[in-house]
C-alpha cells in the first residue's frame, strides 16, 4: 500500500490507497463509485432499450446544441488558455520536475510510450475523419472554415489547415492537463491514480469523500459513455469497409459481430495487462500504420508532397483565426465543428489523460509536455495532409467513386479513396485491420483507466475485475446498435459532449491545483 503524501506542504492526508475498497467475488473495488458507477450505467442500459432512440436523440441533441450555442467562446478561450498553459509549462522552472521523483526511470521506451499515447488519445478517428473532414470542408458538407468560397484552390489549403487545427495542439493540450496532473499527484505526492486527486490541494481530505466520489462517478461514466460511443461509430466504419471489400451487407449484424470480435480481443489483452497486452497492441498499431501512411506517400507522391507542406503551413497560418471566437462569419461552421470537437476532447479527457498518467512514471515535466503537445501534433500533420490530401485531390479532378461520387458518407471515405489506388483491395484489408486494432487499444486502455478509478486509484487489480469493464464497454456498444443504431449512439454523443460544460470548470480549477502542488516540489 502506497501511504498518502507526508511531505505535502499544502496540506496532510492519511488516506491509504484503497482503504475504502471492498474485496468480494474476486473483486477489489471502491464500494460507493464502483457501486453508483454500475448502477447508474445498468439503468442507462435499460432506459435505451424501453425509450425510442430517435426521440431520445432529438432531446439531447437539443441540450448539446443549446450548450454549444450559449458557451461556444467559453470552449474556444479555454482550449486556447490550455495551449498556453502547457507551453508555459515546458519552459518554466517546473519543467525539470521528474515525475515519480529524482531517481524515478521511464518504464517504456520512447517508440512503445508514443505508440500508447497515439493508440489511445486519437488513433481511431484518424482514420474515421482523416479524408471525410477535409472533404467535407472542401465541398462545404456542413459549411467551411472561415467562409472560404467551396471547391477552390484556397477552400483545399483552408480544408487541410482547418482539419489539423481540430487534431493538433488544442486537443492533446486538453489531455496533457488531465494526464501532467494526475501523474504529478500521484507519482510525486502518493495519492491514489484518480481523478479526484488532482483537486486534494483545493479540497483537502472532502477529496476521499463524497466530492472526490462526484468527480470519479462522473469520470468514469465520461470514460465509458465516450468510449462507447467510439466503438459503436468504429463499428459502423469498419462494417462498412469490410460490407465494400467482400461485397457483404453492413447492416446491424455485422456491426455487432465486429464489436463482439474486439470485446474478446480487449478481454484477452487486458488479462495480459499493460506490457503483454496494450503496449504491445499500441506497437503493432504503429507499425501497420505507418505501412499505410508511407504506401500513400510512395504511390500519390506527387500529389502528397504538396499537401503535407500545405497542411502545416495552413494549420500554422490559420491557428490564431481559427481560434478567435468573435465576430465570426463562419459561426455556424465554427460551432459545428470547433465547439462540438472541443467539447468531445474535454469529455474524453480523464480517459486519455488517466492512460497517459499510467504509462509515463519517470519522465520530466518538460520531456511530457513536449511529447504529449508536439509530438503527435507533428505525426498528425503528415497523417492528415496525406490522406486528406489525396481525398480532396480526388475530389478536384473527378476521380474514382469519391471523386465522381461526391462526399455523402462518411464512413466509406477513405474506402472509397481507396478505390482509385493500385491495390485497392490489399490496402482496405490493412485499414479495416488497422481500424480493428486501435478499437482494441482504444478499449483495452479505457478498461484499464476505469478499473483503476473504480478500484480506489489502485494501479494493479484482479483479473475479473479488468474482464468486467471490457464486456460492460462490448456490451453497451451492442446495445446501442441493436436498439437504435445511429440514432442511439448519437443520442449517447450528445449527452457525453454534454458533460463538456462542466468539466470546462473542472480542467480550469485542475491547472490551477496543478501549479499549487508543484509549487511544493523541491527546487533544484
Amino acid at each position: 500500500m502506497t501511504k498518502g503524501i507526508d511531505k505535502y506542504s499544502i496540506d496532510s492526508t492519511d488516506y491509504t490507497i484503497g482503504q475504502d475498497n471492498v474485496q468480494k467475488w474476486g473483486f477489489d473495488v471502491h464500494n460507493s463509485v464502483f457501486t453508483i458507477s454500475a448502477g447508474l450505467i445498468l439503468l442507462f442500459l435499460i432506459a435505451i432499450l424501453v425509450t425510442d432512440a430517435s426521440t431520445a436523440k432529438v432531446a439531447l441533441d437539443g441540450v448539446k446544441n443549446a450548450i454549444i450555442d450559449k458557451f461556444d467562446v467559453l470552449f474556444v478561450l479555454s482550449g486556447n488558455l490550455f495551449v498556453i498553459f502547457c507551453l508555459a509549462l515546458i519552459v518554466s522552472p517546473f519543467g525539470k520536475i521528474r515525475l515519480g521523483g529524482d531517481e524515478a526511470k521511464a518504464e517504456h521506451s520512447y517508440l512503445s510510450w508514443l505508440a500508447m499515447l497515439f493508440a489511445a488519445g486519437m488513433g481511431i478517428g484518424l482514420m474515421f475523419w482523416s479524408v471525410a473532414e477535409p472533404a467535407a470542408y472542401y465541398t462545404d458538407w456542413f459549411g467551411t472554415p472561415l467562409n472560404v468560397a467551396a471547391n477552390t484552390p484556397e477552400a483545399a489549403k483552408m480544408a487541410l489547415g482547418a482539419t489539423m487545427y481540430h487534431w493538433g495542439l488544442h486537443p492533446w493540450a486538453i489531455y496533457a492537463v488531465v494526464a501532467l496532473s494526475l501523474a504529478f499527484f500521484t507519482y510525486n505526492k502518493g495519492l491514489p491514480l484518480s481523478i479526484r486527486s488532482i483537486f486534494y490541494p483545493i479540497l483537502g481530505d472532502r477529496t476521499w469523500g463524497w466530492p472526490g466520489h462526484i468527480i470519479d462517478i462522473l469520470a468514469v461514466l465520461a470514460t465509458l459513455f465516450g468510449l462507447a460511443t467510439s466503438l459503436g461509430f468504429g463499428a459502423q466504419q469498419a462494417a462498412a469497409g469490410i460490407g465494400h471489400v467482400f461485397g457483404i451487407d453492413a447492416g446491424v449484424g455485422l456491426q455487432l459481430i465486429v464489436i463482439v470480435g474486439v470485446t474478446i480481443l480487449t478481454t484477452i489483452s487486458v488479462i495480459r495487462g499493460i506490457d503483454g497486452g496494450v503496449k504491445l497492441i499500441s506497437n503493432i498499431n504503429m507499425v501497420v500504420a505507418f505501412i499505410l501512411l508511407m504506401f500513400i506517400i510512395v504511390v500519390c507522391f506527387n500529389v502528397v508532397s504538396v499537401s503535407i507542406p500545405e497542411t502545416i503551413v495552413s494549420y500554422v497560418k490559420n491557428i490564431i483565426p481559427l481560434s478567435n471566437p468573435f465576430g465570426r462569419e463562419d459561426e455556424a461552421w465554427m460551432h459545428g465543428w470547433t465547439v462540438f470537437y472541443w467539447a468531445w476532447w474535454m469529455s474524453w479527457s480523464p480517459f486519455v489523460g488517466m492512460f497517459i498518467a499510467r504509462v509515463s512514471r519517470g519522465r520530466t515535466v518538460r520531456e511530457f509536455v513536449t511529447a504529449v503537445l508536439l509530438l503527435p501534433t507533428i505525426i498528425t500533420s503528415v497523417w492528415m495532409g496525406a490522406f486528406g490530401g489525396v481525398g480532396i485531390e480526388q475530389l478536384t479532378d473527378k476521380v474514382g467513386m469519391l471523386g465522381q461520387n461526391g462526399f455523402s458518407d462518411v464512413t466509406m471515405a477513405m474506402f472509397q479513396m481507396f478505390d482509385a489506388l493500385p491495390m485497392s483491395q490489399i490496402i482496405s484489408c490493412i485499414a479495416i485491420l488497422l481500424i480493428l486494432v486501435f478499437f482494441v487499444s482504444s478499449s483495452d486502455s479505457g478498461s484499464l483507466v476505469i478499473d483503476s478509478i473504480t478500484a480506489g486509484g489502485k494501479i494493479d487489480s484482479p483479473v475479473p475485475q479488468r474482464i468486467f469493464w471490457a464486456v460492460v464497454q462490448g456490451a453497451v456498444a451492442m446495445a446501442l446498435l441493436w436498439v437504435g443504431g445511429s440514432d442511439a449512439i448519437g443520442a449517447l454523443q450528445a449527452a457525453a459532449v454534454s458533460t463538456a460544460l462542466p468539466f470546462v470548470f473542472v480542467l480550469l480549477i485542475m491547472c490551477v491545483s496543478l501549479i499549487l502542488g508543484m509549487r511544493t516540489e523541491p527546487r533544484k
